[in-house]
């Protein structure tokens, strides 16, 4: 069912477009009491007859009482001045009012959102909350560093039991989505009008809800997209995102950018990945020092070996020598792994008894956890 406020005169010619149950609304006020007679409810197109701030403040306020609910919003002449106040606004699409197809497909795409959002709500900024951070990175590519990401999100929500959100900072190529079945609706990308003044409100119209206590921050799809996204961006997402989650966890891509030192920046661990191969261990060691000369501090690290049971001719003498740091989790490799991508379940959640779940749940237990919050601290990058 959908629930269109235009008045009646309009609202003949669109509900045919429309499709199924609609109900009409002359005004937002009566728009907002259909709302509130039903819970289930997830849709509301405002006709370009409604005056543009008005429909903004009535998005703006159901984005943070009802995040389940989305808004189409059509318009007359489309424009980027009011392209971008509604996204801001919390809008999910702005649709020219004579583009009925156009405006069947916002529909549909706003209602797939919705389901996924529906039964669970996303998180409210809360000044007395202070998540943490987590970066997990990985110098070499094919280390699994998205694996571990998803799993160690996973696990740290424990079903619900805290609020966790992983943020996909492989803007290029980023696997998070396919990684949890989670379909990307909205993004990072549909975050850049929001630069220089993100708010909880703002974040959460970005995130899509994949598990009880588990959402995602989503990398771009369209080609191109990346290169728009500013570090600047990332940054203040990672100074609301705390405030809204007990922990956030943040997969990058293999290579230190500005977006990648962003994160590194605003986190409280360091999660640094790699695996008993002579590449990936020699990565792993030029990580280290560029983070020592970057001024980051040692007791935010922690270095994961994945693969760790790997016959590859290499002795843990061998990779002690080169990493110089203590090991903290070892996780062993498994067909099981592969097979729970495919399936777009973690297998923490999917096996929670298997070896590779119970080392990831370990290293959560013992090393995030179980040990003091220590603070972020940024470091004066001179040469950047």
């Amino acid at each position: 069912m959908t629930i269109l406020c235009e008045p009646a005169a309009l609202a003949g010619q669109l509900s045919p477009a429309l499709g199924g149950d609609v109900r009409a609304a002359e005004t937002l006020g009566e728009a907002s009491r259909l709302l509130a007679s039903d819970p289930l409810e997830s849709l509301v197109v405002i006709g370009s007859a409604v005056g543009l701030d008005e429909a903004l403040a009535f998005t703006a306020g159901l984005r943070v009482e009802r995040p389940s609910a989305g808004v189409v919003l059509l318009r007359d002449v489309l424009d980027v001045a009011v392209l971008t106040r509604a996204l801001r606004a919390g809008v999910r699409e702005v649709v020219a009012r004579d583009d009925l197809a156009a405006l069947v497909d916002a529909c549909t795409r706003s209602r797939a959102l919705s389901s996924q959002v529906t039964g669970v709500p996303l998180p409210r900024a809360d000044e007395g909350r202070n998540g943490q951070v987590l970066t997990v990175f990985a110098a070499k590519g094919g280390c699994g560093k998205t694996t571990l990401a998803v799993n160690l999100a996973a696990s740290l929500a424990a079903g619900g039991e805290r609020s966790v959100c992983l943020v996909d900072l492989d803007l290029s190529f980023g696997d998070v989505g396919i990684c949890l079945r989670a379909e990307p609706v909205r993004t990072i990308v549909h975050g850049l009008g929001m630069v220089g003044h993100v708010d909880a409100a703002g974040a959460s119209s970005l995130l899509t809800a994949c598990r009880p206590g588990l959402s995602a921050l989503l990398a771009p799809v369209e080609p191109g997209d990346a290169e728009r996204i500013p570090a600047a961006l990332v940054g203040e997402l990672l100074e609301v995102l705390p405030r809204m989650f007990d922990f956030v966890v943040v997969d990058t891509p293999s290579a230190f950018s500005e977006h990648v030192l962003a994160a590194m920046d605003a986190s409280h661990h360091h999660v640094l990945l790699t695996t008993p191969d002579v590449p990936a261990l020699k990565n792993l060691r030029v990580t280290l020092d560029m983070l020592d000369l970057l001024s980051y501090a040692h007791d935010i690290r922690s270095v994961v070996l994945n693969r760790s049971d790997a016959k590859v001719g290499l002795s843990m003498d061998d990779i002690d020598r080169v990493v110089r740091s203590d090991i903290r989790a070892h996780v062993p490799s498994s067909r099981d792994v592969p097979i729970s991508v495919n399936k777009g379940n973690p297998i923490v959640l999917d096996l929670p008894r298997h070896p590779v779940s119970e080392a990831v749940s370990r290293f959560a237990r013992e090393h995030v956890l179980a040990e003091p919050v220590a603070a972020a601290r940024p470091s004066k990058r001179w040469f950047r």
